[in-house]
């Protein structure tokens, strides 16, 4: 990069951690050769979607496929890519979009990592009983969530009374002060430091799903940490399962709190 080019990225993400993190991005003067957002966002709480934001600030906005046609037909219309930026995307990156920055692909991971790969770390580590969380910022590997880590960065929780909302909301906020420090340090240093992994565990959709079931053995300690583990509406919770039917389960002290109690 010359010494008087901006520094300019891609952006891919999706939910609001993702527009307030574009809007740091160009707070920061970094240039968005474009920003690769869902086709149709689900309705949020009232913050604005990642496509929207980005129009507003007059950002090219690409869909997926959108972006894997032109990666397919002609990468070079992008431009010089710096580095890619990966802020809650859901879907896998693949060549040839790995190889295309020249710094390669950061992904910012609402979980510690190696410990919690995939998808499940607020419900897993609540199951578990953990008494920290923390949130991740890595290099993307082909291997899912395996990338050289920047930092972990970690943090208190309650582990006897976090939910899977209540820990979200937690990371989301420590996850938006990580990246701010991540771009931060590369627009100062022009580069960012790497450790590789050690063993972890990578957590599926199927697992996190067959864990959300509450089982007639299951002790009562259980149940309570299942409910907390999955409690995050107006999605599905932990269930029980009656002639075919699920039915989500909500203990008391999350209804005290809903109360203001």
């Amino acid at each position: 990069m010359t010494a008087n080019r901006r520094m300019r990225m891609l952006f891919l993400g999706r939910k609001p951690g993702a527009a307030a993190a574009l809007q740091y991005l160009v707070q920061e003067r970094v240039e968005v050769a474009a920003v690769v957002a869902p086709e149709h966002p689900r309705a949020g709480d009232g913050q604005p979607h990642l496509d929207a934001v980005a129009r507003e600030l007059g950002l090219s906005v690409l869909s997926p496929s959108g972006l894997d046609e032109i990666l397919s037909k002609n990468p070079k219309s992008l431009g010089p890519i710096d580095l890619a930026v990966s802020y809650l995307y859901w879907l896998r990156i693949k060549p040839p979009l790995l190889t295309l920055p020249r710094l390669g692909v950061i992904n910012l991971h609402p979980a510690p990592l190696p410990e919690y790969r995939g998808l499940g770390g607020y419900n897993f580590a609540i199951l578990a009983g953990d008494a920290q969380f923390g949130v991740s910022a890595h290099f993307v590997a082909e291997t899912i969530d395996t990338g050289d880590v920047i930092e972990v960065r970690r943090f208190p929780i309650d582990a006897e009374r976090e939910t899977a909302q209540s820990l979200e909301r937690k990371s989301q906020r420590h996850l938006l002060a990580l990246f701010r420090d991540v771009i931060d340090r590369l627009l100062r240093d022009g580069c960012l430091p790497r450790a590789p992994q050690g063993p972890g565990r990578y957590y599926t959709r199927q697992e996190m799903e067959d864990a959300k079931r509450v089982l007639p053995e299951d002790p009562a300690e259980l149940v309570e940490r299942k409910i907390r583990a999955f409690w995050y509406p107006p999605y599905e919770g932990a269930y029980l399962e009656r002639e075919g039917r699920r039915y989500t389960l909500v203990s008391e002290a999350i209804l005290r709190g809903l109360a203001g109690e």
